[in-house]
């Protein structure tokens, strides 16, 4: 033995025992001691020795005070004080401390006692006692640390104590006994049990009337310090003693629940078709293999939403690791999802009665019983699985107090607070996974025969194994149905839940526990959320779904409970949720409890923060001509914390809100609220047009106009058609575009939108432009200019219009006349994009003059400001130009650089067809000028 920690801590030197003079040395070593064998990180150990308060220098103090520690333990090699990153390590067996020691014989002296040899046993306990010079840790400075493991250690002391007690008066030692215990109890006056073999004790020795004063004296004590009675144990044992009760009489107490033969098996069987899970099973097995005689029994708790075989994993983790516990194992139904959770006080009568204590043995109040539990299982080595737990203080009084025995908890619910468990979590099934499962159970044969309707029908189970496992026996049930039945009964979404049903399986059932005890406004998110679909969302839609300003504390109470998933951050650095397949499922079903009504001003309420959000969001885009007018629609606002990844990266939000874009045009469409519809889809169209994304554009176009036609909006309408038709002009099918432009113009008359007609005849100017229909086109874009008076910002660009074509009929007076007056407009507004995209296209008339030089400087400026907007479109498109003027000058490497510069750029933004353009330019150098 070279360490003693039982009372003031010393190192053994030259056969001496040594004080270790510093207080911090005294600290440090106390931590290694306390962490024996593993490693202690730096930083935990500078917020011992320091808090908060830690010195500038702290990785050197901390190895200075490791040497110092190696000069006393004569370790100048560092061989028993290892270097080990991120800290250091105590390398040590048990025997080298007093407490591997006190550990060891306390160990042997139960193991007797189980075997019903108490003489052995108290020899053993007694050494075991001996040990001790004082208070745990008695001169270490109390950091939070060393505390806590002090108190574990004196825990366990007086625990053994009362052991020794209890083995006495089985010996029939009562004077002893009661001569041991009267410092005892004067140490810990509180302590119901140590007065319970105190009383005892006295009464036996015939010493009535001091064993009923020890009683009084404890009843006085509770009610002055505590407000409470002494425990229903006790309060009987006092009437014993006031009526002599001749039970009392020295006698040796049932002893069936100390046979060593006798092991507890209450594992329900393992799972023959368990499948996968191997990640979780190799980390249930990694925290019970670190289990250690003298630490606190590893806990793992295995957490995850109704039905994904949290039980399941558990039981077949158990049965795995069964040779390592042989005293057995405990199962236990904690009920936590029923309507009354099992109060810890009856699962603790229940094992009690499994270890053998049963009728007057058995204490009545949870202390007594817990204390008694954890003195039992200290001598035993078992494993409890804790199925389907409420909450950690329902777990707590359940944990056994030696590291000899681990537990395994499940729970729905995050237990955060149980201190030192490993949280392990489990979602459904992977696509294979779940196929394998349903192979297992239906059969292989079966399977190959349909393998299009077994992957169907995986799929309608949201990869959820409860439902999988439901389905699979459905099957094996009806060995004559197809494969087929099945699939086509459960693409019934609106039935889904009502088919996922056999025997005592019940997906809705399972779900609807989830829901039993949770708050009212988390039920009303949850079934408001499944009208968001199978799409990812950010936090902050709870707080529009529900009408309130703050709404974290609902998403933390579906998060802990497992019905919400997080599934990653965006790149807005938003993180983003979802509602799992079948639990959307159930939510839309939920949400049918709520009034038509409830759920439509919900969902105005979330479109209008989606308005909100969208517009902040394009307003800090480059300006577009595309962005139309305010609508009706509501507007929300919403707290700072969530329009801050707007502002702060606006392209990036629109990224990872892409799906929820077109998800939002498509729910207010189907709640009939048109004007919404067609204001998401047209504000959507300058973050499409940057990227490229034409699909989707009109996707969202083709939902809004289903909406604004079935109402008649018409203003509506003009916009989405006008917006269409834009796609189409991409696209080059110039009919449809020309047909939807007529339709926008007239629309846009008959509700006297000016702008609207204006952008329209411009929009036909473009078409006959790019036909070549030049004198039509003029004629197009000065009806437009005409209709545009006094809108500066649209009057520059078709002055910039007009321009081009005047360029492209080589009128290069007008060409150069018109692009002035889109100049004088831009600067007037104030409107430096635009500016910069006629200075970009008037590069064009000086290259048509031969001013490259001109050229250059008007490129060189535009593409200045668009890297000053963050305009990655534009400024690829000025590169383009710029590489044309280098062709142009015969400026072959520049033009290389140029139109590498340009495909990068357009790479970024996603238009990959322009990329590809540049790249065509750098091996065929066309002199033509790019089109943009």
């Amino acid at each position: 033995m070279r360490f003693r920690a039982l009372g003031p801590l010393e190192i053994l030197d030259a056969g001496e025992w040594h004080a270790v003079r510093a207080p911090k040395w005294r600290v440090l070593l106390a931590l290694l001691l306390s962490e024996a064998d593993q490693v202690l990180s730096v930083d935990r150990i500078a917020t011992e020795l320091w808090g908060d308060d830690q010195p500038k220098t702290v990785g050197n103090q901390v190895h200075g005070y490791v040497s110092r520690l190696r000069k006393l333990l004569s370790d100048p090699d560092g061989q028993l004080l290892v270097t080990q990153a991120p800290g250091y390590k105590l390398r040590i067996e048990p025997q080298d401390t007093d407490l591997g020691r006190f550990m060891d014989l306390a160990d042997r002296g139960r193991t007797e006692w189980r075997a019903g040899r108490p003489d052995e046993a108290a020899a053993l306990l007694t050494d075991a006692l001996a040990l001790w010079r004082g208070s745990a840790l008695q001169d270490v400075p109390a950091t939070p640390l060393v505390q806590a493991e002090a108190d574990r250690l004196n825990e366990l002391r007086v625990c053994l104590q009362e052991d020794l007690a209890e083995i006495n008066l089985l010996r029939g030692e009562h004077t002893r006994v009661a001569t041991e215990l009267s410092d005892l109890v004067t140490e810990h006056p509180l302590r119901e049990h140590l007065r319970e073999l105190q009383m005892l004790a006295l009464y036996r020795q015939g010493r009535q009337a001091e064993a009923l004063t020890a009683y009084t004296d404890l009843r006085d004590r509770l009610a002055d310090e505590l407000g409470v009675d002494p425990s229903p144990p006790l309060r009987r044992l006092h009437e014993q003693i006031l009526r002599a009760d001749g039970s009392l009489a020295p006698a040796t107490p049932p002893r069936q629940d100390m046979d060593p033969a006798s092991p507890v098996h209450q594992l329900p069987p393992d799972i023959p078709d368990f499948t996968a899970r191997e990640e979780q099973l190799a980390a249930i097995a990694k925290v019970i293999a670190e289990r250690s005689d003298s630490g606190p029994p590893p806990v793992a708790v295995v957490v995850g939403g109704p039905g994904v075989g949290k039980s399941t994993l558990a039981i077949h983790a158990a049965h795995t690791t069964t040779e390592e516990f042989p005293d057995g194992e405990f199962y236990l139904d904690l009920a936590g999802t029923s309507g009354e959770p099992r109060a810890a006080a009856v699962v603790l009568a229940e094992m009690l009665h499994a270890l053998g204590i049963t009728g007057v043995w058995l204490p009545d109040s949870l202390h007594a019983r817990a204390t008694l539990y954890r003195t039992l299982m200290a001598r035993r080595r078992m494993l409890l699985v804790l199925d389907d737990a409420a909450s950690a203080d329902q777990v707590k009084p359940l944990l056994p107090s030696a590291g000899s025995c681990a537990v395994v908890v499940t729970s729905r619910t995050q237990l955060t607070d149980l201190p030192g468990a490993k949280h392990i979590d489990l979602d459904v099934f992977r696509p294979q996974e779940a196929h394998r499962l349903f192979t297992a159970i239906v059969g292989r044969d079966r399977v190959a025969a349909e393998p299009g309707d077994a992957k169907a029908i995986v799929r309608s189970c949201g990869y959820l194994p409860l439902a999988i496992r439901i389905s699979g026996g459905k099957l094996a049930g009806r060995a004559s149905w197809p494969l087929r039945v099945l699939r086509q009964r459960l693409a019934n979404e609106s039935k889904r839940l009502s088919e996922l049903r056999v025997g005592e399986l019940d997906v809705r059932a399972s779900f609807g526990l989830s829901l039993r005890s949770l708050p009212s406004d988390v039920v009303r998110a949850f079934a408001l959320l499944g009208h968001l679909g199978m799409r990812t969302f950010p936090g902050w839609v709870i707080g529009p779904l529900l009408d309130r300003a703050d709404s974290d504390d609902v998403l933390d109470a579906l998060l802990d409970a497992n019905l919400l998933q997080l599934t990653d951050t965006d790149k807005a650095c938003q993180p983003r949720y979802r509602l799992q397949g079948l639990l959307r499922t159930y939510a839309l079903e939920t949400a049918e409890n709520y009034s038509v009504q409830t759920r439509q001003a919900a969902v105005a309420r979330l479109l209008g923060a989606g308005l909100t959000m969208l517009k902040t969001a394009v307003d800090r885009l480059p300006p577009s001509l595309f962005e139309p007018l305010p609508g009706k629609a509501p507007r929300l606002e919403l707290p700072p914390e969530a329009v801050g990844p707007v502002v702060a990266a606006p392209l990036d939000w629109l990224d990872a809100e892409r799906g929820m874009l077109i998800g939002a045009v498509k729910m207010a469409a189907e709640w009939q609220m048109d004007e919404a519809a067609w204001e998401i889809a047209a504000l959507t169209v300058s973050y499409y047009d940057i990227r490229s994304l034409h699909e989707d554009w009109k996707q969202s176009h083709e939902l809004a106009l289903k909406a604004v036609r079935a109402n008649g909006n018409r203003r509506g309408e003009a916009v989405l058609l006008r917006g269409l038709a834009q796609v189409q002009i991409y696209r080059e099918t110039f009919d449809e575009a020309v047909l939807n432009l007529g339709r926008s113009l007239a629309l846009a008359r008959d509700v006297a939108d000016r702008r609207g007609e204006a952008l329209a005849v411009s929009g036909l100017a473009t078409v006959a432009r790019i036909r070549g229909e030049n004198d039509r086109a003029l004629q197009l874009i000065q009806r437009s200019i005409d209709l545009a008076s006094g809108d500066r910002n649209i009057e520059a660009q078709f002055h910039n219009g007009m321009a081009g074509i005047y360029l492209a009929q080589g009128r290069l007076d007008q060409a150069e006349a018109s692009y002035g007056d889109a100049l004088r407009l831009s600067r007037q507004h104030g409107d430096i994009h635009r500016e910069a995209v006629v200075l970009r296209e008037m590069s064009r008339l000086h290259c048509k003059k031969g001013a490259t030089a001109q050229a250059m400087d008007c490129l060189r400026d535009a593409l200045a400001v668009f890297e000053k907007l963050e305009d990655e479109r534009c400024g690829a498109f000025t590169l383009m130009e710029t590489g044309a003027v280098h062709l142009q000058r015969a400026e072959s490497e520049e033009a290389d650089k140029a139109f590498e510069s340009a495909a990068r750029l357009f790479i970024s933004v996603g238009d990959h067809m322009e990329a590809a353009a540049c790249r065509r330019r750098l091996t065929g150098h066309a002199d033509a000028p790019a089109d943009g």
